[in-house]
């Protein structure tokens, strides 16, 4: 039987663990990266190499060490390292003595018959074409089952009354997620899920202010890349709304990119009219609109080295001038440390709240905005 494993993204392993399993394959479950990852990947990837390559490096060494055989990850296009990453993790892979096999989804809506290919590689279970879009549309839901779950978190924390209850109830309620393994399953098991988060004792009179994160999408989706930074910045009194999420970023490159994808582009061109590969274009764009939403301020997460999120780094001061929204950006290596980074962000959210009681502006208690439900 295959046994197959895959990056670590968030809480995503959850659907594609599920997912896996109903096409036959058995699952090695990537491992959060710890320490131990980041020291493999650094140990074999090249120096120089963006953050994410040497994270991803690290996490396939240590589910081969599982007894995992197959990778499965996505390629990409366009002017970004991060298309090539496959190619260059299976030869160092290879030249260690690992005889693995990678299994590379390029974007569905570019290259369908790839897709297509791959899916009948990891069809063990010899489903029909029918039963395997089923399968597809209860990972699919489970993603974004997960998504909508996290995002209310986002709300909720910086409101709680005791500090820490939203992680822990986060917590439990990923468990009802993940044990659900049919449609209505997953179903019943989100809404029950929401409802546990909204009873949730918070604080209505709480100065909360609004924080957009932007920048590339692995240091987004992965906390232990970016050292928790959502859940720090929550409880440092902050309603996070994220760039990216991963349902987001798959629909874009599976069916067509979203009216939203095309608004981010529409406010990207008078900074950045070209495609720069990766999510800069993105990062500005989502800059924009977070400032036109009236949000306090904007937080970049890119890899150290990444091309195109130093160039966006380069416009942001621009687009901070002109809409009078202050920038934070963060490079993040295996250097970067937790307590200068939470220095940094009490700094920056201190700044924020001592502007927003300057101009009198009354914070949003408690909507929870149609457009960050899938």
């Amino acid at each position: 039987m295959n046994k197959v494993t895959f990056p670590h993204m968030g809480e995503s392993f959850r659907a594609f663990k599920m997912l896996l399993n109903d096409l036959g394959n058995e699952v090695i479950l990537p491992p959060r990266p710890t320490l131990n990852t980041i020291n493999l990947g650094v140990q074999f990837a090249p120096e120089f190499a963006c953050f994410p390559l040497k994270i991803l490096m690290g996490t396939y060494l240590e589910a081969i060490q599982k007894g995992a055989n197959i990778l499965v990850t996505t390629g990409g296009v366009g002017p970004c390292r991060a298309g090539l990453y496959a190619e260059l993790h299976k030869k160092i892979l290879h030249d260690l003595g690992h005889q693995i096999e990678m299994i590379v989804f390029e974007p569905p809506r570019l290259y369908p018959l790839n897709f297509i290919r791959n899916v009948y590689k990891l069809n063990q279970a010899k489903l029909s074409i029918k039963a395997i879009i089923e399968r597809i549309k209860k990972g699919w839901r489970k993603l974004q089952a997960l998504d909508n779950a996290e995002k209310l978190t986002h709300i909720i924390r910086p409101r709680e009354l005791k500090k820490g209850t939203t992680t822990q109830k986060y917590k439990q309620v990923l468990e009802w997620i993940d044990d659900a393994n049919t449609f209505n399953d997953i179903i019943e098991a989100e809404t029950a899920a929401l409802e546990e988060l909204h009873k949730i004792p918070q604080d209505p009179d709480r100065l909360v202010v609004k924080v957009g994160i932007v920048g590339e999408i692995y240091v987004l989706l992965e906390p232990a890349a970016n050292l928790e930074i959502e859940e720090t910045l929550g409880n440092l009194g902050v309603e996070v709304e994220r760039s990216m999420f991963l349902t987001g970023w798959a629909r874009d490159n599976t069916w067509k990119e979203t009216v939203e994808g095309m608004t981010v582009k529409d406010a990207a061109l008078p900074y950045l009219p070209e495609l720069i590969g990766g999510h800069g274009r993105d990062s500005i764009g989502n800059t924009v609109l977070y400032a036109k939403r009236k949000f306090d301020g904007i937080i970049q997460l890119a890899p150290f080295t990444c091309i195109p999120e130093i160039v966006a780094r380069t416009i942001l001061p621009a687009v901070s001038k002109d809409y009078d929204i202050p920038v934070l950006t963060f490079f993040l290596d295996e250097q970067t440390g937790k307590a200068g980074m939470n220095t940094r962000l009490e700094a920056f959210v201190d700044l924020m709240k001592r502007k927003k009681l300057k101009n009198n502006t009354k914070p949003q208690y408690g909507h929870i905005p149609r457009h960050l439900f899938n």
